[in-house]
């Protein structure tokens, strides 16, 4: 189930959320105590938290013996990524948003679904192009 826009921006508004996400970046895996330890909140906080990020797809879990690591969601920040740019776009027609440093770190299958966006860019330039010749001609 894909999480509405709604819910990604919902799940960002809280400080508290972007901190728990930043540190699964930097520290990569962790469970709920050292998750509060380090952010000095309650594990109940945390718990509470991450129920939000996992249900906007941002956040996952999965037990092991007794240890219950969280970790990022790459396909779910990836969607997020893409709700914001949509969001923020200020009404940029086309889909050249990113940067080489964006490419980069990106997965085989968001490089191909960027490909496919660039060349509908791409189509839609050529079409433009033709129409702006044959106006030149008339």
């Amino acid at each position: 189930m894909t999480p509405e826009p709604c819910e990604l921006l919902k799940a960002l508004a809280v400080e508290t959320r972007i901190r728990i996400i930043n540190l699964l970046k930097s520290k990569g895996a962790l469970g709920t105590n050292t998750i509060a330890e380090l952010l000095g909140i309650t594990p109940s906080a945390v718990s509470q938290h991450l129920r939000v990020l996992k249900q906007a797809g941002l956040v996952r879990s999965e037990r092991k013996g007794y240890w219950v690591p969280h970790s990022l969601n790459e396909a779910g920040l990836e969607k997020c990524r893409q709700v914001l740019n949509e969001v923020c776009t200020c009404g940029q027609r086309y889909t050249s948003e990113f940067r080489e440093q964006d490419l980069s770190a990106a997965s085989l299958e968001f490089l191909r679904e960027y490909e496919r966006k660039l060349e509908k860019e791409l189509e839609a330039v050529r079409v433009s192009i033709s129409e702006a010749k044959a106006s030149e001609r008339v």
